[in-house]
């Protein structure tokens, strides 16, 4: 797909620059490259997946190793820059690089290492899905990731992480084993459950507010490398019977299986003759673990509403069904997404879906529930930072655009869409890897969480330094 990206404004320069000598200095002490504004590399380095975010950074440093990141901190909260962090640089909201301050780019710190004896894999900070899953499979195991390959593993898991294997094996958070951390003062720390128990704590589902998470290492769980897909497309007229389907699936669906029906429009695909590329649609996107008859068994109603448009449904390597939507989400394009956590899906709010999917001002956007349950709901609310366990649906609105001049429309239907959402009973918060542009307040995603969070952030990072993301606020007083 050709993408236009928001054309970027060659006269704008950071309104903060760093003096020449601090900045020379700074880059002796790393082994990473060390770009300002004018140099060759520059510009490529502050563009990120999101088409619509246009920053300038003082500085980018693409770190090596964590003596690089210690060094950048360092060098940031000295300057008094703001500081942002880079892993895989998906994170909807943009978060990934800032206007005037520093980033810290982790996209270089790619590498995994599994332990099939442990069951364990650690990750860098920089690694995205695919590599880990790359890795892990050639073992037979996966740990819960996202469902696009090209997701950076660091915020999915901050934010709670939904993929696949959520129903079975939880979230992402979940599977987190330890971490390793910089913190705002130059800390190199291991969070685990016997290792600073509240940092680790805090790491499950706060957000990127307590440092700079270097690596990761996560439970990983006998998976694939076949499972049973699901991905069939049926006509837009069957929306109402596919959500009433899935409302009768959730009630007894076993935990191995997971599936995420959305409204959208029909891709361009070779399975699909070209004149139907466009349509309205209803698709179902999912998956068993077990490859053979049985996983497809459970998931075969979702293929029998009608006759598909198209059915890409059966066995598949399980790295296959990771990277099916990657070409749907292509970097460049614009993208502003909202989510909301959903008690049920009664007639009402089906209805309401549907209205609000077919005022959809790009057909490139999608209304997409995720059934969540089992293994996310067996953990208390209060075991990590992730607090919407005990819901049934999380809701997302999509919006996808390409070009730069309809952004104002975008993202006035998906901020439009989750307010009438929310106006419904059963309606309830928000999730951080589909955040807008943060404006929802922080106890909408962190709810009766938020007053440990505060803690633990007044502990680790008192200055705010880690403040571009949902922001968890330090405390101020004096009884800290």
């Amino acid at each position: 797909m050709p993408v236009k990206r928001r054309t970027p404004d060659p006269d704008r320069e950071p309104t903060t620059s760093v003096p020449a000598g601090a900045l020379e200095s700074f880059a002796a002490t790393v082994r990473g490259a060390v770009l300002a504004p004018g140099d060759e590399a520059y510009e490529e380095a502050r563009r990120v997946w999101n088409g619509m975010i246009d920053r300038r950074p003082a500085v980018i440093v693409r770190c090596s190793g964590v003596a690089d990141v210690v060094a950048a901190v360092g060098f940031a909260r000295e300057e008094g820059l703001s500081l942002a962090v880079r892993g895989g640089g998906h994170n909807v909201a943009g978060t990934a690089v800032c206007d005037d301050g520093l980033v810290v780019d982790l996209s270089a710190m790619t590498g995994v290492h599994v332990d099939p004896d442990a069951q364990t894999v650690r990750a860098e900070g920089g690694a995205t899905l695919g590599d880990v899953d790359r890795e892990t499979q050639l073992f037979g195991l996966a740990t819960p990731l996202g469902v696009v390959s090209k997701t950076g593993i660091a915020g999915l898991t901050l934010n709670g992480g939904l993929g696949h294997l959520r129903r079975q094996f939880g979230l992402s958070c979940d599977n987190l084993v330890s971490a390793e951390v910089v913190t705002a003062a130059g800390e190199v720390l291991t969070a685990s459950a016997a290792e600073h128990p509240d940092l680790f704590w805090a790491l499950q589902g706060g957000g990127g507010n307590f440092g700079v998470v270097t690596s990761f290492e996560f439970a990983c769980h006998e998976v694939g490398p076949e499972v049973s897909g699901l991905f069939v497309l049926h006509a837009a007229d069957h929306a109402t019977e596919v959500f009433q389907l899935l409302r009768e699936f959730a009630a007894d669906a076993p935990e191995e299986a997971a599936v995420i029906p959305f409204l959208g429009f029909v891709p361009e695909l070779e399975a699909v003759p070209p004149e139907q590329w466009g349509d309205p649609m209803v698709a179902v996107l999912g998956c068993h673990l077990d490859p053979g008859d049985a996983g497809a068994a459970v998931l075969e109603p979702f293929r029998e509403v009608g006759t598909p448009i198209a059915d890409l449904s059966g066995p598949m390597a399980y790295t296959d069904l990771q990277s099916m939507l990657d070409e749907d989400y292509p970097d460049g394009l614009n993208y502003y997404w909202k989510a909301t956590y959903l008690d049920d899906l009664d007639d009402e709010l089906v209805d309401l879906l549907v209205e609000r999917w077919r005022a959809s001002p790009s057909t490139l956007s999608t209304v997409d529930v995720w059934q969540l349950g089992g293994a996310i709901a067996d953990r208390p609310q209060d075991a990590s930072a992730f607090w919407h366990r005990d819901r049934s649906y999380l809701l997302t609105f999509e919006a996808n655009w390409e070009d730069p001049a309809d952004t104002d429309a975008n993202v006035a239907w998906a901020r439009e869409s989750i307010d009438a959402v929310r106006r419904l009973a059963g309606a309830v918060g928000g999730y951080g890897n589909f955040p807008g542009f943060h404006e929802d307040p922080s106890q909408t995603l962190f709810g009766d969480n938020l007053d440990r969070l505060v803690a633990v952030k007044t502990r680790y990072d008192p200055e705010n330094l880690f403040r571009l993301n949902q922001n968890v606020q330090p405390r101020t007083d004096a009884s800290h």
